[in-house]
C-alpha cells in the first residue's frame, strides 16, 4: 500500500527576508475549473465520488483514448471497495489517454490504482511504466498486495501543463506484461497555487533562491494533518487527503495536540482556503513545556538523491492573544528560519499561513522537521514566546521535465521540436563561450554566507537532528591573512618555536601553544623531516578544512610552506582531548550528561562532514584522541589529514589503501578495502564504549578476549550486563533507559558489515534521545556542568581557496598505524594532538 501523502508547493514567504514570496499578496480572481477530467476507468457506468463525477471511458468527452486493444476488467467478488475501485482497464501494449487542455498553468494529475483479480487477470502481476509527454512519472510500476485489507495507491503529481493535447501513456514493461489504471484525475488548479521561485537550502545548511518550480513535475510523498485525524477528500477543496502525524514523531512525548478551536479562520484571500482545508488550521500540535521540551521533530522516509519541495502550515491557535507566538522551523540539521505568526499575518490570531522551502537530498534516507523555542540569545525571554507550534505538513518529489507539456506529435510539432532543439543547441554553444571569456575575466566569487539562525539547545534537552551555523570567517583584526600564514607571523605567535610552549608531540610533528598578534591562541602543528606524515596528509588537511567549517569541526586558522616547512595552525582547545578527560589523568571526571554531550557535538561534527558536499568526506580516523574539547566543553573533530572524498552518486565506496588507527577500524574496510562514511560510523561505535567505559580502544596487556574493547563490551551488552563494565566514576549516576539506548546505539555502530550500520545522522538522533532520557529522569543541579546552547565566541580568519590543491590525492599504500596499542600518558592540556597521536 503506497502512503496517501500531500504535494504542493507554492511560494514561500521567508518573513521579513523575502517579501516577495509572501502569500499575502492580494489576488482578485475567483476559482472556477476550466479543465477537469474524471474518468472511470473500464467502466460501463458513470460513478460520483463526492462532488467529482466519474465518467465511463466511452463517454462523450473531450478526452479520448488511444490504444491497439485494451480490455474491461469488473471485480465482481469484493463489495469493500467503493465501487470506482472495482473496474479497470487493461493495456497489453503501448496506449494513452489524451486530454484537451483549454487553461494554461499548473494541473493536478492523480492515479488511482487498486490490484483485484479476475478469472483471466491478476492486477497484482503487472509491471508498467507512466509517463507524460516528455517525462516519465513511474518505471517498472506495480502494487502488490500484501494484506487482505490492501487499500487503493493513489499517485499525485503537479505539473505545468500548456493549452493543447495532453496525454498520458501506459506501457507494459516488459513486453509480456500489462499495464492498468482504476480511475484517472485532471484539473486544473488556482493560479498561484505554485510560484516558480522558492527559498532553496542546501545540504550544508546554505540559503539561496530556486528559481524554476514551474517547470517541475511534483509528486505528492507525505500530507499530513498535524495534530489532527485522517481528513477525507470531502473536506478539501481540491479533494485531498490528509493522515495523521503521530507515526511520525521522532519523540511522541514531546508534543501535546492542540485541538480546542472552535472560531473562525482568517483568511487573506481567495487562494487560502484552497491552500489547505479548515480542518488543517483548527488543529496543531504544541510543545510539552511540562516535559521541558524545547523542539518536536518529525521523521519522514525519502530517497536519497532527490530534492524536495517542503510545505508547512501554521496557525496561530493556541495564544488568548497577538505577539505571543515566535518560534523557529528547521529542516534536517539545518539551522531554522525564525517565524513570528503575529507579523507575517498582520497582527491576526487564527489567520494560515505557510511557508515552503526548496530542500536538497543530504545522502540520508531519512527528512527531519522540527518545531522549536527562540534561543535565549535572541532576547525573547518573555514566557509568552515559551511555545513552538505546527498545523500542516507537505513534503513533494521533484523532478525536473525536459519542455512544458505540449499536445500532439503532428509534422508541424516535430519541426517545431527539432528547429527548437536546433536552435537551443546554437543558444547553449554561445552561452558556454561567453561564460568561459567571462569567468577568465572574472575575480573569484567570494564563499556564500550562510544566514540561517542557530537551533535552541538550552535546558540539555534539545531532541532533534541539529548542526550549528555554518559561517564565513571573520578577519583577523590587525593582520592581512588570507588562508596562508607569513612563517614570520608564526614564529611571533610562538616565540621562534620556543620549547617552553611545546604542548604535544607527535606523528606529524611537533605542537606549539601560540598567540597572535589580536591576541587570539592558537596551536601549531610543525612537521619535520622524516616524520610518518607528510605532503599528502598535509595537502589534505587544508583542503578539507578550507573548505568547511562548523562549530563541531576544529577549525583551521592558516597555513605555512615556506623554506620547506609544513605548518598548520588551528584553533586553541584549551580542554584538550577527550581521551585526557578519561583515563591515565589527573583531569576531574566528566558527569554521563556532559560526556552525551561530546558523543553528540562529535557525531553532529561526523554527519556535517558526511552530508555537507557532494559525496560527503569521510574522516577515516575518528577516535578520542582526535575529539578535542574547548574551554566550554564543546566536543571538535579535529586531524583530517587521512580524510577522503566520498563517493559520487554513482558508487558505493572508494577502493582504496587501509588507514586508520588499529582498535577503530572498520572490519569491512580492512577486509575489502572499500571505504565508505559507515567505516566512521564504526569508529564512533567504538569512540561510544571509550567514553562509557573509560578504557582504550586496545590494550595488549589484558587477555585476549579483553584486548579489544569493541569485542569485550558488546559481549557484556549481548548479556544484558552493560552496567557491570561501566567507568566506576559513573557507577549510580546513569538513567538505566539513557544507558540502555546509548548501548544500543553502540551496538548498531559496531555492526560487522558497514550497510548494517546506521548513518551519522542515525546516530545523532538515538545519543539526543538518550541525553533526553537522563536529562528528564535525574535532578539536575544549578552547577552542573552542560556544553548545551553554549555559542562559540571564537573569530576566525577569511578562507582563501587553493586551486593548486586537490583532494583527489590518492597515496594510500603506507600500513595501517598501530601507534595505539601502546598507551602514553597524554602532555598537559593543549590544542589539536596528544603526544602519541598527532599529525
Amino acid at each position: 500500500m503506497a502512503k496517501l501523502q500531500g504535494h504542493r508547493n507554492l511560494r514561500l514567504p521567508l518573513l521579513l527576508l523575502l517579501l516577495q514570496f509572501s502569500f499575502l499578496q492580494p489576488l482578485s480572481y475567483t476559482y472556477t475549473l476550466p479543465d477537469k477530467y474524471f474518468i472511470n476507468c473500464g467502466s460501463e457506468t458513470d460513478e460520483t465520488v463526492d462532488t467529482r463525477k466519474f465518467l465511463q471511458d466511452k463517454s462523450p468527452a473531450s478526452f479520448s483514448l488511444h490504444t491497439p486493444g485494451y480490455n474491461s476488467l469488473k471485480d465482481d467478488n469484493n463489495q469493500i471497495q467503493p465501487p470506482l475501485y472495482q473496474t479497470a482497464i487493461i493495456f497489453r501494449s503501448h496506449s494513452s489517454y489524451e486530454f484537451h487542455i483549454v487553461a494554461t498553468g499548473t494541473h493536478l494529475v492523480r492515479l488511482h490504482f487498486y490490484p483485484f483479480s479476475s478469472k483471466n487477470f491478476h492486477l497484482s502481476t503487472a509491471v508498467f511504466n507512466v509517463s507524460v509527454t516528455g517525462f516519465s512519472l513511474l518505471t517498472n510500476f506495480s502494487v502488490v498486495p500484501n494484506t487482505n485489507t490492501t487499500l487503493p495507491v493513489i499517485k499525485e503529481y503537479l505539473l505545468s501543463i500548456n493549452s493543447g493535447a495532453f496525454a498520458i501513456y501506459f506501457t507494459p514493461y516488459p513486453e509480456n506484461s500489462i499495464a492498468f489504471v482504476n480511475a484517472i484525475e485532471v484539473f486544473h488548479i488556482p493560479e498561484n497555487f505554485t510560484t516558480n521561485e522558492s527559498p532553496h537550502v542546501t545540504p550544508l545548511g546554505g540559503y539561496k533562491t530556486y528559481k524554476g518550480l514551474l517547470s517541475q513535475v511534483l509528486e505528492t510523498i507525505y500530507r499530513i494533518n498535524v495534530g489532527g485525524s485522517d481528513l477525507l477528500p470531502d473536506v478539501d477543496n481540491l479533494r485531498r487527503s490528509w493522515i495523521p502525524d503521530d507515526r511520525y514523531l521522532s519523540t511522541p512525548e514531546a508534543a501535546q495536540n492542540h485541538t480546542t478551536f472552535s472560531g473562525r479562520l482568517t483568511y487573506h484571500d481567495d487562494l487560502g482556503q484552497y491552500i489547505a482545508p479548515d480542518n488543517v488550521y483548527m488543529t496543531a500540535k504544541k510543545l510539552n513545556l511540562n516535559r521541558k521540551f524545547i523542539n518536536i521533530t518529525w521523521k519522514f522516509e525519502v530517497k536519497l538523491g532527490v530534492r524536495h519541495l517542503v510545505r508547512m502550515h501554521f496557525c496561530d491557535i493556541v495564544s488568548n492573544s497577538t505577539n505571543n507566538l515566535v518560534f523557529y522551523a528547521y529542516i534536517n540539521s539545518y539551522s531554522g528560519q525564525k517565524i513570528d505568526l503575529s507579523a507575517v499575518t498582520g497582527r491576526q490570531l487564527a489567520a494560515p499561513y505557510y511557508l515552503d522551502f526548496v530542500v536538497d537530498s543530504d545522502k540520508s534516507k531519512y527528512m527531519y522537521i522540527s518545531v522549536g523555542m527562540v534561543n535565549d540569545s535572541d532576547n525573547y525571554l518573555n514566557a509568552v514566546y515559551r511555545q513552538a507550534i505546527l498545523n500542516g505538513l507537505e513534503i513533494m518529489e521533484m523532478s525536473n521535465i525536459s519542455s512544458n507539456f505540449t499536445l500532439k506529435s503532428d509534422s508541424k510539432n516535430v519541426a517545431l521540436i527539432v528547429g527548437s532543439v536546433a536552435g537551443g543547441v546554437a543558444l547553449i554553444f554561445t552561452l558556454i563561450i561567453g561564460l568561459l571569456l567571462a569567468l577568465k575575466c572574472r575575480k573569484p566569487k567570494p564563499i556564500e554566507t550562510v544566514t540561517w539562525s542557530p537551533l535552541p539547545g538550552n535546558e540539555g534537552s534539545s531532541y532533534g537532528r541539529t548542526s550549528e551555523e555554518t559561517t564565513n570567517a571573520t578577519l583577523i583584526p590587525n593582520m592581512n591573512l588570507g588562508l596562508k600564514i607569513p612563517l614570520s607571523e608564526i614564529q611571533f605567535a610562538t616565540n621562534n618555536f620556543d620549547k617552553k610552549l611545546l604542548v604535544g608531540e607527535g606523528g606529524f610533528g611537533k605542537v606549539y601553544k601560540g598567540v597572535l598578534r589580536n591576541n587570539m591562541k592558537v596551536a601549531v602543528k610543525r612537521s619535520e623531516p622524516g616524520s610518518g606524515q607528510g605532503f599528502p596528509e598535509f595537502q589534505t588537511e587544508i583542503m578539507v578544512l578550507s573548505k568547511i567549517r562548523h562549530r563541531h569541526l576544529v577549525s583551521l586558522i592558516g597555513y605555512c610552506d615556506e623554506r620547506s616547512e609544513m605548518i598548520l595552525v588551528y584553533e586553541y582547545m584549551e580542554k584538550g582531548t577527550l581521551r585526557d578527560h578519561l583515563y591515565k589523568s589527573k583531569l576531574p571526571s566528566l558527569s554521563w550528561k556532559l560526556r552525551l554531550e561530546i558523543c553528540i557535538g562529535s557525531a553532529r561534527g561526523l554527519h556535517y562532514l558526511h552530508t555537507g558536499s557532494a559525496g560527503g568526506i569521510i574522516h577515516r580516523d575518528v577516535k578520542s584522541t582526535n575529539i578535542l574539547l574547548d574551554e566550554k566543553y564543546i566536543a571538535k573533530v579535529a586531524d583530517f589529514g587521512l580524510s577522503k572524498l566520498g563517493p559520487s552518486l554513482d558508487q558505493s565506496h572508494i577502493s582504496t589503501g587501509v588507514k586508520g588507527t588499529f582498535g577503530y577500524l572498520d572490519p569491512d574496510y580492512f577486509r575489502y578495502q572499500q571505504l565508505t562514511d559507515k567505516s566512521d560510523v564504526y569508529s564512533f561505535g567504538v569512540l561510544l564504549l571509550e567514553v562509557l567505559c573509560a578504557r582504550p580502544a586496545i590494550n595488549p596487556l589484558l587477555s585476549r578476549e579483553q584486548a579489544s574493547l569493541a569485542e569485550w563490551a558488546m559481549q557484556w551488552h549481548k548479556n544484558g550486563l552493560l552496567e557491570q563494565i561501566i567507568d566506576p566514576s559513573l557507577v549510580g549516576k546513569i538513567n538505566a533507559k539513557s544507558l540502555r539506548k546509548y548501548g544500543e546505539t553502540a551496538e548498531k555502530c559496531l555492526s560487522d558489515f558497514g550497510v548494517d550500520r546506521p548513518s551519522m545522522g542515525d546516530v545523532l538522533w538515538d545519543l539526543e534521545y538518550a541525553l533526553q532520557l537522563q536529562v528528564t529522569a535525574v535532578h539536575r543541579e544549578p552547577h552542573e556542568d552542560s556544553a548545551t546552547g553554549v555559542v562559540s565566541e571564537l573569530h576566525l580568519p577569511n578562507f582563501q581557496r587553493i586551486p593548486t590543491f586537490s583532494l583527489s590525492i590518492e597515496k594510500d599504500e603506507l600500513p595501517t598505524r598501530i601507534d595505539e596499542l601502546l598507551e602514553t600518558t597524554a602532555s598537559q592540556v593543549f590544542s589539536q594532538v596528544t603526544t602519541d597521536e598527532g599529525r
